[in-house]
């Protein structure tokens, strides 16, 4: 039972996202177009790496997590002197990956990106 058990874990993860690469992701905001670029590291279901947009910098991933096709991470950005977290939550179909981002403080911020791997 347990070998059939470990057997089906594997299969499992054969099938999870891989998402290790760069990725540069388009949002339409009230305020105009958004770019951003995504730089991902994956180790099983943790994800490690940064982004860089011209509005806010290079920001590190943190509490990254790769659950077959979902993904989520949080990222720390200065904006105007103001230290904010944003909490993305993405999805990849094939080779675009959708990204749904808020801020935590309630500030009313969210954006959707539409992302492709680049590298």
């Amino acid at each position: 039972m347990r070998f059939l058990t470990g057997l089906i874990f594997l299969a499992m993860a054969s099938f999870a996202a891989d998402l290790t690469g760069t990725w540069k992701g388009t949002a339409e905001t009230e305020n105009g177009k958004i770019e951003r670029i995504f730089h991902f590291e994956q180790d099983g279901s943790n994800l490690t790496g940064y982004t860089v947009s011209e509005m806010i910098g290079k920001s590190t991933i943190e509490d990254g997590k790769v659950e077959g096709d979902a993904i989520s991470f949080t990222i720390k950005a200065n904006f105007q002197g103001n230290e904010i977290k944003l909490n993305y939550k993405a999805t990849l179909r094939g080779d675009e990956l959708t990204l749904h981002v808020d801020a935590s403080d309630g500030g009313g911020f969210s954006a959707d990106y539409v992302a492709k791997r680049t590298s």
